[in-house]
């Protein structure tokens, strides 16, 4: 039990109605969760507002209600705490009703478009590697040093970091490595964290169905640079035209990479193969089972935070040498047919034309290159001419199918994508609305040394179509479909 005025500490205040010496339960935003003497914050999200709920929570037993705008009845054994942001009340009551766990380890984000889960993973690994106890915040898992927690949001609710945040703390966790999508930092859930270094992988395409703009998308990425302590560092990607604004008004010590332009950690590639990477990183040479230039860039910003971090240079190349592929992220095996198929999470115009030249670098263009990709339904439309162009154009023969439809027709999906084909790649395209049926396709159409790229999806294992989940799986879907061709 915690005293309410101790959890406001921080808290932007603009009236207070009932007592603050009130004691606690717990904190809650989801009224469907309110217990006895909770405090119950009204957020107003995109899908619903907490203001709605005010009267249900209450008779749930909720004695504080922390909102944006009052409720015409007050009841007098209710105390109300009007504030001007719902959001960032929640997130530094989150960090007061948890102790404050930012503090008691050394918490890095990763932002970007593209990288955020490879990099923050494979930071995981290496300091896994090296001994430490890690904690991880990601698109794919939550890990509390070697406990797997399931992740619903690439950066979850305040509430939900700072709990396990706390249960790294009681575990001796000292590093843990976040990642901070543009939703988390516009909605407040990094507000009362304290990072000890930020990293920038890229700025593409993405998410416009939630941000206006592009430069809406790219400011809100620079105010968690802005926001960083003098102590912490931040680590840009001087290769990306926002790299250097990312760094602009930041307190925290600046530090670059880069494979193209001067930086503080430079890379350059001597080999680039299916079997993996040798780069010269500064002066020295290092191999990756990673493949391709944009892991080069992820190796690079690993390599950098690792050493700000306190490791020995030749640790983390011996380290680095150990890393394995994150799961959906370049994430390929090669049949008996010799048939390679490469699973990605590619769901940005950016991240699909990264991965089709990796791939286009490595192959010798005796082979096809037959890619399945999809985009997903409710999300920006905009990208789907931009995705089925690149695919159509750096592939050899495309499948459009569904990704994740949830409540939209696939088939406009696909009629979407299908406009951004130019006329000469008209012929070496194709449409299969069932995801299962057009990998399926692929694999029948491939042939020894031919490469199949699945495309979107990555890590997922489901499909979302009008609201229901229904099991499916990429990786293994391909593994078998090729197994029973083989048979």
């Amino acid at each position: 039990m915690m005293i309410l005025k101790d959890i406001l500490y921080k808290v932007t205040i603009n009236a207070v109605v009932g007592s603050t010496s009130v004691s606690v339960n717990k904190i809650e935003f989801d009224s469907r969760q309110i217990q006895v003497n909770d405090v119950f914050v009204a957020i107003s999200g995109t899908v619903t507002d907490g203001h709605r709920y005010i009267d249900r929570v209450i008779d749930a037993g909720a004695t504080t209600i922390v909102c944006e705008v009052l409720p015409e009845a007050l009841k007098d054994d209710v105390t109300y705490i009007e504030v001007a942001n719902s959001n960032k009340a929640l997130a530094y009551m989150a960090a007061n009703f948890y102790e404050h766990p930012s503090e008691n380890l050394k918490l890095i984000g990763v932002t970007g478009t593209n990288g955020k889960t490879t990099v923050s993973s494979l930071l995981y690994q290496l300091f896994k590697k090296a001994g430490y106890k890690v904690g991880l915040l990601s698109t794919v898992k939550i890990m509390v040093d070697t406990t797997t927690y399931k992740a619903t949001h690439t950066t979850p609710d305040s509430l939900t970091i700072n709990r396990y945040l706390k249960q790294m703390n009681d575990e001796g966790v000292e590093f843990c490595f976040m990642e901070v999508s543009s939703h988390g930092i516009h909605q407040s859930r990094t507000e009362g964290l304290r990072f000890t270094g930020g990293i920038f992988t890229n700025l593409s395409h993405d998410h416009l169905d939630y941000h206006d703009t592009f430069a809406e998308y790219r400011d809100v990425k620079k105010l968690f640079f802005d926001q960083l302590p003098k102590d912490a560092f931040a680590l840009s990607n001087m290769d990306d035209k926002n790299g250097l604004a990312m760094l602009q008004n930041t307190q925290a010590k600046k530090y670059t990479y880069a494979l193209k332009n001067y930086a503080d950690y430079r890379a350059q590639i001597l080999e680039n193969e299916f079997s993996g990477l040798l780069l010269k990183v500064n002066d020295s040479e290092l191999w990756t089972r990673l493949i391709g230039s944009f892991n080069a860039y992820n190796i690079l910003a690993i390599y950098g935070t690792a050493e700000l971090l306190g490791l020995e240079k030749d640790e983390i190349l011996r380290l680095i040498s150990e890393l394995e592929n994150v799961s959906g992220r370049f994430q390929y095996f090669i049949s008996d047919e010799k048939i390679t198929a490469v699973v990605d999470y590619a769901h940005t115009p950016d991240a699909l034309k990264n991965v089709l030249e990796t791939i286009n670098n490595i192959r010798t263009k005796n082979e096809e290159l037959i890619t399945v990709v999809g985009c997903g339904g409710d999300r920006d439309k905009t990208k789907r001419p931009k995705m089925a162009h690149i695919a159509s154009t750096l592939s050899t023969k495309v499948i459009f199918t569904s990704d994740n439809p949830r409540s939209e027709v696939p088939e406009t999906i696909i009629e979407d994508m299908e406009k951004g084909v130019e006329p000469q790649n008209f012929k070496k395209t194709l449409s299969i609305t069932d995801r299962k049926q057009a990998i399926k396709t692929a694999c029948q159409m491939a042939d020894t040394r031919d490469i199949i790229l699945i495309a979107g999806k990555g890590h997922e294992t489901y499909q979302e179509i009008k609201g229901e989940r229904f099991d499916f799986d990429d990786y293994k879907t391909v593994q078998e479909l090729l197994k029973q061709l083989q048979k």
